[in-house]
């Protein structure tokens, strides 16, 4: 159930967004031990459409990212998979956008605060072994 969000610059093209998106599912999938059902969301913007540090089209737009997923302890695991995400971004708009500086924020959470599928995650049996087993 891990989501991934994009909020980048228009422009990268239909190869090079699909590698790119396969790429950050499978650094997700492999954090999440396949814990199933990755979604990445990619929002494009004209750089009129975005101001950085109060100047709107001022320069490169610096992509951000935002990971929503159950919790994940593991700090190793969490620098690896940010390595390979960023490491895709970089790729990915090579030249489009400022990935030096790409932003990645990453919102964990437990779950009794995640809904799927009509019920709770945490009445899911499921689920919380997979959680459980994740996070050790």
């Amino acid at each position: 159930m891990p989501q991934f969000l994009i909020e980048a610059p228009i422009g990268i093209g239909d190869q090079a967004k699909r590698k790119m998106m396969a790429e950050i599912t499978e650094a997700i999938d492999t954090a999440y031990q396949h814990l199933a059902d990755v979604r990445v969301w990619l929002r494009e913007y004209s750089p009129d459409n975005v101001a950085q540090n109060g100047r709107v089209n001022d320069g490169p737009i610096k992509p951000l990212c935002f990971l929503e997923a159950p919790e994940l302890d593991d700090l190793h695991v969490k620098r690896t998979m940010t390595r390979k995400i960023l490491g895709a971004i970089a790729e990915g708009y090579q030249g489009i956008a400022d990935t030096d500086e790409t932003l990645l924020l990453m919102n964990h959470y437990p779950l009794e605060n995640a809904g799927w599928s009509g019920a709770l995650q945490s009445d899911n049996p499921e689920i919380v072994k997979a959680v459980a087993a994740l996070n050790h």
